[in-house]
Parts: structure tokens; C-alpha cells; sequence
């Protein structure tokens, strides 16, 4: 084999040398590329209000369409009973509460919490009305059937915040665990009325009807929502939480009668 000359060969070893680190570079951009696609990719375990049960079914889709790799799982509660669940150590990476008060008793685990939306008390009577109720003095007839959520529960403390401003006397036949408990008492006939978020009167509209407390005589319950400080996926939990301030999610809350923030 003919020897090459030594100017050829100073030539060639230089290449060399500057393929290598080439090489190696591409390689840190396959690794940073994987590295980032792993980053993408995250399963979140939400826990969220129970009042938030229909509309999160929208966000869920909307929100794994527009990240791809990310999975949400929702798991609906009380928000008292979400605040448990935390306290408690349960495995999760974001929680959405219907009130500040339940929130604000969760520093030491989360992080800062943003309302996402608002939302307003409505009566809830069978279909058709048939008991005739037209405002909030008409739940002290003691001939009516009323169920509450707990006090415990932020739909429950609002109601009687209500009830309480406008000095009436409301004897419940039954304390709930969350709104959507209400609001099934209502459906079944189990209960004549019962005071539910506006939303959650909306997802039932052909088995209830819902009489409107004024505005001067209503409470207006904030949805705060924060990461899970010991959460798997702190940073796509972040970004979860960010999105939900988003003008694509807000539309969603709004469509299903959430009110801004």
C-alpha cells in the first residue's frame, strides 16, 4: 500500500479530529432531543371539585390533544375532602378546589394556587317546579323537603352564607358530601329543592329547574388551582395548572357556564 505524503497525512488526521467532536455533538442532540420528548411525557392525577366533573371531561380532551404524551386522570370530590386526600399523602400532581378557604389551608403542600373561574348559587326544585319555590325565603316552609351540602362543604358554607344574610331558618332533611350529591336528591325526588352551583343545574336541565338568586343576595364561589408540591410531575403539573388561564381554556369553562376570574 503506497504511504501517503506527510502534508496528506497531517491533512487527514486533522479532519479527523474535528469529525469527532461533530460527531459527538449530534450525539448530544439525539440524547437532548430524547431527553426533552421524555420531559413531554407525563400522566397527572388531578384532583378536582365535584363541581368541575363535566367540564373537565372537555378540558381533558382539549388538553391532550394540544400536549401530546400528557395523560390526565381526574378524581372528583368535595373539596374538603380533596384537602384530606393531600394531607394525607395521596398520590396526585395537581388539585382544583371550589373555594379559597380550602385552598389556603393547603400551604405547606402546594404551590402558589391561580383562580381559574367563578361560579354562582342557584335554587335546584324538581322538574316543573311543582312546589312553586321563587326565592330563598320560600326553603323555611316546613312542608318543603330541602337538602344542603355540608357546612364542611364550600357549596355548603355558601349556602348558608345566603340563607343566613337574609335571616332565614332552613331545617335540611339531609347534609351531603358534595354538590353533585345535592343535586341527585333533587333528580331522584328524594328532595323538593336544594341550593347547587349554576353549572351543576345546567348538566341536569330536563330533571331540574333552576330559580335565580339575585345577584345582591348571592355568594360567589372562586376556583383556585395549584401543583401538588410532592407530586411526580411538578413541572408538567405547572403547566397544567398555567393552561387553565389560557383564552383556549377559559372558552371551555365559559361554554358550560363558569364565570371569569
Amino acid at each position: 500500500m503506497p504511504r501517503l505524503p506527510a502534508r496528506t497525512a497531517v491533512t487527514a488526521l486533522a479532519a479527523t479530529a474535528l469529525l469527532i467532536p461533530l460527531l459527538a455533538a449530534c450525539g448530544d442532540d439525539e440524547e437532548e432531543k430524547k431527553d426533552s420528548g421524555a420531559q413531554k411525557s407525563a400522566k397527572l392525577t388531578v384532583l378536582a371539585a365535584a363541581s368541575l366533573t363535566d367540564v373537565f371531561g372537555t378540558v381533558k380532551g382539549a388538553y391532550e390533544d394540544s400536549h401530546p404524551g400528557t395523560t390526565l386522570t381526574f378524581s372528583f370530590a368535595g373539596s374538603q375532602e380533596l384537602a384530606a386526600q393531600v394531607r394525607q399523602g395521596a398520590p396526585a400532581d395537581a388539585i382544583v378546589t371550589a373555594d379559597t378557604k380550602t385552598m389556603d389551608g393547603l400551604k405547606a403542600d402546594t404551590g402558589t394556587p391561580s383562580v381559574i373561574a367563578r361560579n354562582r348559587l342557584v335554587i335546584a326544585t324538581r322538574e316543573g317546579n311543582p312546589d312553586k319555590v321563587d326565592d330563598l325565603k320560600d326553603l323555611a316552609d316546613p312542608k318543603l323537603k330541602v337538602v344542603l351540602a355540608a357546612p364542611e362543604v364550600p357549596v355548603g358554607r355558601y349556602s348558608r352564607q345566603v340563607l343566613d344574610a337574609q335571616k332565614i331558618d332552613v331545617e335540611p332533611v339531609s347534609e351531603e358530601p358534595n354538590v353533585r350529591a345535592v343535586l341527585s336528591k333533587v333528580e331522584l325526588g328524594e328532595a323538593d329543592a336544594g341550593i347547587v352551583y349554576k353549572t351543576d343545574a345546567e348538566t341536569a336541565t330536563d330533571k331540574v329547574d333552576a330559580i335565580t338568586v339575585p345577584d345582591d343576595q348571592n355568594a360567589i364561589a372562586q376556583y383556585p388551582a395549584a401543583i401538588i408540591k410532592d407530586g411526580k410531575n411538578v413541572a408538567a403539573a405547572q403547566t397544567f395548572v398555567e393552561w387553565l388561564s389560557t383564552p383556549a381554556a377559559q372558552k371551555i369553562l365559559q361554554d358550560a357556564g363558569f364565570q371569569k376570574p
